[in-house]
C-alpha cells in the first residue's frame, strides 16, 4: 500500500511540522504493509494531536503514546497492527536516574549535557527534577550510550543508573507567581506584562513565529489566552495563565500567572 501524503496531510497548514508527519506517514506505511512494529521520536502535545488526526483515519493499526507518566509533555507514539495486544510489545523507552551535585542545576543544565554527547533532542523525553535525584525518559536505542557517557553535567560528576518505569515520579515544577493587571488578555500584552517589552516588540516575535500556545505556532497578535494555556516564547522562556481574578475598580483584568523556570 502507497500512502497518499498529499490527501493526508492536506488539513495540516504549520509548514514546520508537515516534515514531522510525512516521517510519521513513512511508519505507518511499514506498519500497514509489512505489519511490524514502529515508533516515533518523542513529540510534543502539539505534534501528537496533528499525529491523531492521521493515525485515527486507520482502522488496520492501533497507536499508543509512551511517556512514562501520564502527564508527561513529551511522549513517543508507537503504531502497531490493531490484532496486537499492546501489553505483549516491548516499550521503546527506558528510565534513567541521575544523582550526585544536582542541586545546584537546572533542567537546561541536565539538557545541555546529554545534548552534549551527540545525541538528538527527539531522542529525549522528559527531564523530571526532584530534590535529590533527576530522571530521565529516553528512546531505548541511546539509553546505554547515555548510561555509559554522562558522567559529568557542567562541573558537577554525576552518578547514572537505569531504573524501572514503576520507579518514576512527577517532576517538581517550580515557577514564579506574578500577580498584575492588564487591559486585556491579548497574546501581545501578555507577553509585554511578563517580560515588560513595548508592545511593539512582543507583536514582532508572535510575527515572526516566535510564540507558541500550548506548543502551537500562533501568528495573530490579538489571540485571547484562556485560564491554562502555556505561553511559549523564543529566547525568553514559558508561562501560564493560572487564573483570572476579576477586573479592578479601573477596568482592568487582575490575573495570576505562573512564570515558569
Amino acid at each position: 500500500m502507497r500512502l497518499d501524503r498529499e490527501l493526508l496531510l492536506n488539513h495540516i497548514t504549520d509548514e514546520d511540522q508537515i516534515l514531522n508527519m510525512r516521517k510519521l506517514l513513512d511508519k505507518l506505511e511499514i506498519v500497514l504493509n509489512k505489519h511490524t512494529i514502529e515508533t516515533t521520536n518523542f513529540m510534543d502535545p502539539y505534534q501528537r494531536r496533528l499525529a491523531r488526526s492521521i493515525l485515527n483515519r486507520f482502522l488496520d493499526i492501533s497507536y499508543r503514546e509512551l511517556g512514562g507518566i501520564n502527564k508527561a509533555e513529551r511522549k513517543v507514539i508507537q503504531v502497531y497492527p490493531e490484532y496486537l495486544a499492546h501489553e505483549d510489545i516491548e516499550l521503546p523507552i527506558g528510565f534513567l536516574e541521575i544523582e550526585g551535585g544536582i542541586r545546584t542545576l537546572s533542567h537546561r543544565d541536565f539538557l545541555g549535557g546529554i545534548l552534549n554527547l551527540g545525541i538528538n533532542r527527539e531522542k529525549i523525553g522528559d527531564i523530571l527534577i526532584h530534590e535529590d535525584n533527576v530522571q530521565l525518559v529516553v528512546k531505548r536505542e541511546v539509553l546505554s550510550y547515555i548510561l555509559m557517557n554522562l558522567t559529568q553535567i557542567g562541573r558537577q560528576r554525576v552518578e547514572v543508573k537505569e531504573i524501572s518505569i514503576d520507579e518514576l515520579k512527577p517532576g517538581i515544577i517550580e515557577y514564579e507567581k506574578i500577580f498584575t493587571t492588564v487591559p486585556s488578555l491579548r497574546i501581545d500584552v501578555l507577553i509585554s506584562s511578563v517580560w515588560n517589552l513595548p508592545r511593539k516588540e512582543s507583536q514582532g516575535l508572535v510575527k515572526s513565529k516566535g510564540v507558541k500556545v500550548n506548543w502551537e505556532p500562533v501568528e495573530r497578535v490579538s489571540k485571547e489566552i484562556i485560564e491554562g494555556d502555556i505561553v511559549s516564547v523564543k529566547g525568553y522562556g514559558r508561562f501560564m495563565l493560572n487564573s483570572t481574578l476579576g477586573m479592578s475598580k479601573k477596568g482592568r483584568v487582575r490575573i495570576e500567572l505562573r512564570l515558569l523556570k
